[in-house]
Parts: C-alpha cells; sequence; structure tokens
C-alpha cells in the first residue's frame, strides 16, 4: 500500500494545474466585480483544467495525484464562480434595464421620491 503514495521520478504536475485553481479562485471573488471579471476568469480557469484533465486521463502515470487534485478543485471553484458571475451580471443587466444607469448612478434621486 505505501508503494502507490510514493511519487515516482518522472512523474511531474500537471501544466495548468496551479493555474487552473488560481483562476478559480479569482473567479469566485471577480464575480462581485458587475460579474465581468469573474466570468473570464471562470471561463479561462475552466478551459484550463479541462485541458489538463484531458492530459491526465490520456496516461495518469505521468503526473502527480496532487496536481490531479488541485486541476480538480480549479475546474470546480471555476464552475462556481462562472454561475455566480452570470447570475450576477443578468442582475446589474436587469437593474440597468428596469431601473437606468442613472439611478445606479445616483441613488438619491429616486430614495427622495
Amino acid at each position: 500500500m505505501e508503494q502507490q503514495n510514493v511519487i515516482h521520478q518522472d512523474q511531474r504536475a500537471l501544466p495548468n494545474g496551479t493555474a487552473s485553481l488560481v483562476l478559480g479562485i479569482l473567479s469566485i471573488l471577480g464575480c462581485f466585480c458587475y460579474g465581468i471579471v469573474g466570468t473570464i476568469l471562470g471561463i479561462i480557469g475552466l478551459i484550463l483544467a479541462n485541458k489538463d484533465l484531458k492530459l491526465y486521463q490520456a496516461s495518469p502515470e505521468l503526473y502527480t495525484e496532487s496536481s490531479y487534485r488541485n486541476v480538480k478543485t480549479g475546474r470546480i471553484c471555476s464552475i462556481i464562480g462562472l454561475v455566480l458571475s452570470v447570475i450576477y451580471l443578468i442582475i446589474v443587466i436587469a437593474i440597468i434595464a428596469f431601473v437606468g444607469l442613472e439611478a445606479i448612478k445616483n441613488p438619491e434621486i429616486f430614495m427622495n421620491n
């Protein structure tokens, strides 16, 4: 059982494992920037994670298990950040469409009425 947890010398980390994890986390944080930043980061993180998952599935013996877990976690974070960002973006668009841009810039106009 101990032999399975040992990292072989020829194993290496997946190329975009850390990047997809960082982009996934930033997409969750970026969803509050009107949804645009989170959407962009979530899409990029999801693309990188899917690319690395295909690499790992093609030859899992070449890559470390920890980098595979990073990719899976980054993919999940990217999906969550993408969903939250799209919801937030839809809400912002709906507010602009129904209330107007002036109400967002100067909410005191509508508070006094």
